[in-house]
Order: structure tokens, then C-alpha cells, then sequence
């Protein structure tokens, strides 16, 4: 009666985690191409055709872009608030109204043993809502695509098991990077992009005894790199007096390769 996870794409490119119990198998955003979808479905050793419904974040196409595929080949529940239904229902193509559920921010839901609480996130989109997984006193958190890390948020996802936590860009390679300044401005506002270093900061503020594994999430294909990401955060917490490998485990992910499948 475990809670397993994959964090089966991460990055600018597109973004998908999967997320399961004995009773329960979601994904949580689809923003690859149906083929690409069922590609890192296939390499994590997982069947989309034992989907149980589609959590959707937010409608940027890293989120989005195989949702409606995913959920028309497979017959798969899609569950959003309905600011994002409003933005992203074009960009989905049709989807059978017996497929589509709402799921509002600041929520719990039940899915089967599976309890799901979505929180808001400050990002430029209608209503960016991510999630935290419950399931017999162990917790997941995902938080991404975050402008700034709010003290509800860190509340939200405080003493997580296991936390997906967006480390986008490193500040000094977007500034310096070719990005226009209209974009570098926007990653670096308030409904933006988290650098790592302020990863860092944020998760020194919500590791908990139960933390276990953080995994680093959302980086930037222009602006980060894993082990610059892994270095910086590393040294930020390590700055705040904690034991990275011994009080808990930092991961990479990927945005072609899952993670393996994790147990919290």
C-alpha cells in the first residue's frame, strides 16, 4: 500500500510525473508529444492504459502539449480548475465532456486511497495550481513553474517524504545568456521562474524530519545545468547547517529520461 512517483520529463521542454498507489496511477501534466509520452511511459516500465486521470497544472504547452492525446488514446479523466479549462480547452483538441472534471485550487480531492491538495502558484498563467499526494501519512510534494515561494506554499509542502521542487536557472547564466531582456525579465519576476539558489533557500525552510529525497525539477535547457543546480542548492543548505546525503538525498531529473520509480 505504497506511494510511488516518476518524474517521467522535467525541464523547459516538457513536464510529466506519474504518480501512484496500490488503488490509484495518475499523471500529472503531459507536456510532450503523444509518442514522446508513451515513449518515457514505456522506458519507465509503466502502461498509460492503467491511467486513472490527468492533473493539469497549468496550460503552458510544457504542461500540456499530450494531455488530449494521452487522454483520448487511453480513455483518461482529466481534472483542472476552470480558469485553466478556459485557456488550454483549444489547445487540447476535443475532449468528451464525460472526461472532463474540475478541480479547484486550495482543494482536497480523493482519488480512490489516494488524497490530492492542490495549492496556488504565483506563475504568468490563468490559475498555475500544483500538488501535494497524501496516502497513509506519507507525503509528495510537486511545486514548480513558482514566480516566488509564498510562506502558504512552504506551508503546504512542509516535511514532504519527498518534494519535486523547481530549480529553473542559474540568475548569472540567464543574464548573461542570449535570451531577450523582455524574457530574461520575465523568468526573473515574481510570476516567473525559481533560480536555484532561492530553491535552495525555499527548501531550507521546509525540510522536515520525514524529508527524504528532493528531487530537482524544471531546469532550464539554456540557463542550468544538473550539476551546477545540484552544487548550488547543495551549498545554500549546506549554508543552513543541513547534511545533504546523510539528513537526506538530492536526485536529478531529466527531460527525456524518468527517474526511477521511487517509493515514499
Amino acid at each position: 500500500m505504497s506511494l510511488s512517483f516518476s518524474v517521467l520529463a522535467s525541464g523547459s521542454t516538457g513536464n510529466a510525473v506519474y504518480v501512484a498507489t496500490e488503488k490509484q496511477r495518475l499523471l500529472i501534466d503531459a507536456g510532450l508529444s503523444g509518442k514522446k509520452m508513451d515513449m518515457l511511459f514505456e522506458k519507465a516500465g509503466l502502461d498509460p492504459a492503467q491511467l486513472d486521470g490527468i492533473l493539469v497544472t497549468h496550460e503552458h504547452s510544457d504542461h500540456i502539449k499530450g494531455v488530449g492525446i494521452i487522454a483520448r488514446k487511453y480513455n483518461v479523466p482529466i481534472y483542472a480548475n476552470e480558469k485553466t479549462w478556459n485557456a488550454m480547452e483549444q489547445g487540447l483538441g476535443k475532449i468528451p465532456l464525460d472526461q472532463k472534471f474540475t478541480f479547484a485550487p486550495e482543494q482536497v480531492q480523493t482519488f480512490a486511497d489516494l488524497d490530492v491538495e492542490s495549492f496556488r502558484v504565483s506563475h504568468d498563467a490563468a490559475e498555475p495550481m500544483f500538488f501535494v499526494f497524501h496516502h497513509q501519512g506519507k507525503k509528495l510534494a510537486l511545486a514548480t513553474d513558482l514566480g516566488y515561494v509564498s510562506d502558504r506554499i512552504k506551508g503546504t509542502i512542509k516535511d514532504a517524504n519527498a518534494l519535486i521542487f523547481e530549480a529553473n536557472h542559474d540568475t548569472n547564466m540567464l543574464r548573461m545568456g542570449r535570451y531577450p531582456w523582455s524574457v530574461k525579465r520575465r523568468i526573473l519576476s515574481d510570476v516567473g521562474h525559481v533560480s536555484n539558489e532561492d530553491a535552495g533557500l525555499a527548501l531550507a525552510e521546509v525540510i522536515g524530519d520525514q524529508t527524504s529525497s528532493i528531487y530537482l525539477a524544471h531546469l532550464s535547457k539554456d540557463n542550468n545545468m544538473k550539476d551546477l543546480a545540484r552544487l548550488t542548492v547543495k551549498q545554500t543548505l549546506e549554508g543552513k547547517g543541513f547534511q545533504v546525503g546523510d539528513q537526506f538525498h538530492l536526485y536529478d531529473t531529466d527531460p527525456e529520461k524518468p527517474t526511477e520509480i521511487a517509493v515514499v
